[in-house]
């Protein structure tokens, strides 16, 4: 369907909450909770230590911290991640860091997109903790643009319920 924009603003998915951004762009968002039966300083290790990451987040080939600092907001990271498409080789900052809490990046360079970030959030529940993976990606190329994100939206949820699955297997598995 079009309209002004050119396509229809309509999400692909009910879980992404709007397909375009302030004038225009071409974003996918998701965000996805998922309720895990342990504590958050339990599952945070699985947020920073780079092995770990790699156990779960099954779109990313490599997570690694590029500089001598390795905790805290301005933190750089280097990620490899296949989601379907190319492999993608990109540098990150991290934005947010907050201990038990939240985790955010943002990349700062090497991927063909024109912004891309990522939140983990952990909220503590009375059966363990809620995990929400937030993910925004705004993508180049006017309507071309626009049509990647519509086609890459659906695998992208299934990619985020997948490793929210994982997670949650390998941290309760952890508590045994």
């Amino acid at each position: 369907m079009w309209n002004a924009r050119g396509l229809s603003a309509a999400p692909l998915c009910a879980q992404s909450d709007a397909f375009y951004g302030e004038e225009g762009e071409n974003k996918m968002k998701i965000e996805k909770s998922i309720e895990i039966a342990a504590p958050p300083e339990r599952i945070w290790p699985f947020f920073i230590d780079p092995e770990k990451v790699l156990e779960w987040s099954v779109t990313f080939r490599k997570f690694q911290y590029t500089g001598d600092q390795r905790s805290g907001v301005g933190t750089p990271l280097y990620i490899e991640e296949k989601a379907g498409g190319p492999l993608m080789k990109m540098n990150f900052m991290i934005t947010e860091w907050e201990e038990n809490e939240r985790l955010a990046f943002k990349m700062t360079s090497g991927a063909p997109l024109k912004s891309y970030e990522q939140r983990w959030t952990l909220s503590p529940t009375e059966s363990g903790s809620e995990f929400t993976f937030y993910e925004e990606i705004i993508f180049p190329l006017g309507i071309v643009g626009g049509l990647i994100g519509l086609v890459t939206q659906g695998s992208s949820y299934k990619f985020v319920t997948e490793m929210q699955a994982r997670l949650k297997s390998l941290v309760e598995v952890q508590s045994d």
